[in-house]
Order: structure tokens, then sequence, then C-alpha cells
């Protein structure tokens, strides 16, 4: 069905698209390793954060995803939990092989197709250069105080 179309399901939802920071980088250092984390991450924390603040996957990535709410405070809520939760995890380990996950919530009319959550995606993704610093500095100052700074 064309976007234009009359007949194109549009909600207002809040989009989050999670992608994991320096994966290149990181899959270069140990790549089982943290292929595996990535996989329990996903599995016992990320997945069931989405689904506890009603947040339904629409794809996934190599290193990320995108995931639609209904809620933007639900999206942020599940980020927040998310952030925190990786702090307890990955707080401790050596920072060039932890893993940080950059998360960005975008709220719009959004016509329920793939290609339209690709769009999405990259758009958030292109908002994550200044802007990005000082969201990192925000949740790096709050849950990583003693992270290094970019």
């Amino acid at each position: 069905m064309a976007v234009g179309s009359s007949h194109a399901e549009r909600r207002l939802a809040a989009i989050m698209a999670v992608d994991m920071a320096g994966y290149s980088r990181l899959i270069e250092l140990a790549e089982a390793d943290v292929l595996g984390r990535q996989k329990r991450y996903r599995r016992e924390l990320i997945d069931p954060t989405l689904e506890r603040f009603g947040g339904a996957i629409v794809k996934t990535t190599g290193d990320g995803l995108i995931a639609a709410f209904s809620s933007v405070q639900d999206a942020v809520r599940a980020a927040l939990a998310i952030q925190e939760a990786m702090q307890e995890r990955e707080g401790a380990a050596d920072e060039a092989r932890r893993i940080l996950y950059r998360i960005g919530i975008n709220l719009g009319d959004v016509v329920f197709e793939e290609r339209l959550f690709d769009m999405a995606a990259t758009m958030i993704r292109q908002g994550w250069g200044a802007p990005h610093r000082a969201y990192r500095r925000f949740f790096t100052e709050t849950l990583m105080p003693d992270a290094t700074p970019d």
C-alpha cells in the first residue's frame, strides 16, 4: 500500500533505536565474547525490559534493534532501566571491552511499514552527532559517574 494512501495504518508512536557503541571495534577484540554477551543481554535484560514497558521489537540488527511504544514515557523508562542495568553488568569491565548501548527515542505519526522504521532509525542515528554527546553526558554523569567522557 502506498505511503500516501488514506488506508495506510498510521499511529502516534515512540520509536526506540538501540545501538551498541563501538560494535566493530569490540568484535575485532573478542568476537565470541561480545556476541555471547549481546545475546545474553537481549535474552535476560533488553527483551524483557521492552516487554515490561509495553514495547514491541519491530526490527533487529546485528548490534541493535528498533522497538515501538505507544507512550514516550514508557520508552524513556525502558531506556533508563536498560542503561541502569547495563551499568551494573558492565560498569566494572575494562573500558576497552565494555558494552555500551546508545538509545534514541523519537515520537511521531508513524506508518507501520518496515521500510519506514528503517528511515525512523536513520533519522534518530543522524541526531547522534552533537546531540548524542549531550545525552551520553547526561546518562554518563547520572549512571556512570566514574566513566571517561567523550
